[in-house]
């Protein structure tokens, strides 16, 4: 009995985390297609509901309610297992993103490391779509997938690297107490150049404008999604975009102070601004990154694909390493770059 009661409770918890986060997924591309249109002076989703916000339940609907249509020449094992071996990993990295002081799923001391390893899994999936469909396009698509993730997770990573020398922990509640106080205080003032990596490498990572290369309309029609269709695609589709938020967790936890407030410590504006609660704070630097995505996707145009590769092995990297043995001499001299 004591058990099914342990059992029931991890459920519970991990449904509390995951419907806000499927409602927030929802409600980004709302948000994506509200920011885009206005920066192409036109309004965007305005007819399903006040303001069109009913816009998402109208599109998941649509989605749910069409068939599921496997190809005659396609594997079709690997073919529906694609999507569940990319959404499972976006979702699995969650038990360890600290919302609040104490709120998080599973406080491991390897945080860092389980996140890495996680996001690096998702990949798996898009290569299953690629090859079981049986399509010249997908199959294109899935290996520009593999040599883009492979080449910006290793920037990605160093960057991670340099706050866990700061921090001087894998722990991501720790990895947020070291940045205890004002925003001066946080990580992406002493580590600006990674924090720039960081951002980069995570939006080549999910696959977003000007990175897109994977679904390169003009190109490849819809990359490793062309053959799916219904609520396989959505399951893609669910999977992209909470890759999306966690790059903007993460980033808010190792580089923005995580649940702290801006003005946290400072004499009078500190307990005013400490009253709101530390998720809140948490929610809206991650919304700030996403905001920051649509503006991204609305400015630029796609990088070729000769350009995206470079970037990441000629630029990012070594500015990476090279960051590195600064902070690494800085830690041995005993002058820390951070408060």
């Amino acid at each position: 009995m004591a058990e099914i009661q342990e059992l029931l409770w991890i459920l519970a918890k991990i449904l509390v985390i995951v419907i806000p986060l499927f409602t927030a997924v929802a409600y980004m591309t709302y948000a994506g297609r509200k920011v885009v249109g206005w920066a192409h002076v036109r309004k965007g989703p305005n007819k399903i509901g006040i303001w069109g916000l009913l816009q998402p339940l109208a599109d998941a609907g649509k989605l749910v309610m069409k068939e599921i249509i496997i190809p005659s020449a396609a594997n079709k094992v690997m073919f529906l297992l694609a999507p569940v071996l990319s959404l499972a990993p976006a979702l699995a990295v969650w038990a360890v993103i600290p919302f609040d002081e104490g709120l998080v799923l599973a406080d491991i001391n390897v945080g860092l490391l389980y996140v890495l390893a996680m996001t690096s899994m998702g990949v798996y999936g898009v290569l299953v779509a690629g090859w079981s469909s049986n399509s010249k396009y997908a199959l294109l698509g899935a290996l520009r997938s593999a040599a883009q993730v492979v080449s910006y997770e290793i920037a990605m990573g160093f960057a991670l690297v340099g706050v866990l020398m700061a921090a001087g922990s894998l722990n991501l509640s720790d990895i947020v107490r070291a940045q205890e106080g004002p925003f001066w205080h946080w990580y992406w003032l002493p580590l600006l150049p990674l924090f720039m990596v960081y951002w980069i490498a995570g939006v080549a990572e999910t696959n977003r404008l000007p990175f897109d290369m994977v679904e390169g309309e003009s190109e490849i029609v819809a990359g490793f999604q062309v053959e799916y269709s219904g609520m396989s695609f959505a399951v893609f589709f669910l999977a992209e975009y909470t890759n999306m938020i966690l790059v903007g967790a993460i980033a808010a936890i190792a580089f923005l102070g995580g649940w702290y407030s801006p003005f946290h410590g400072i004499p009078v504006l500190g307990p005013i601004f400490d009253v709101v609660p530390g998720i809140v704070w948490f929610c809206l630097k991650v919304g700030f990154f996403q905001f920051c995505y649509f503006w991204i996707r609305a400015s630029f145009p796609r990088y070729r694909y000769d350009q995206i590769m470079r970037l990441g092995w000629k630029v990012l990297i070594p500015v990476t390493l090279v960051w590195l043995v600064v902070e690494s001499g800085l830690i041995l001299a005993g002058v820390g770059p951070w408060f």
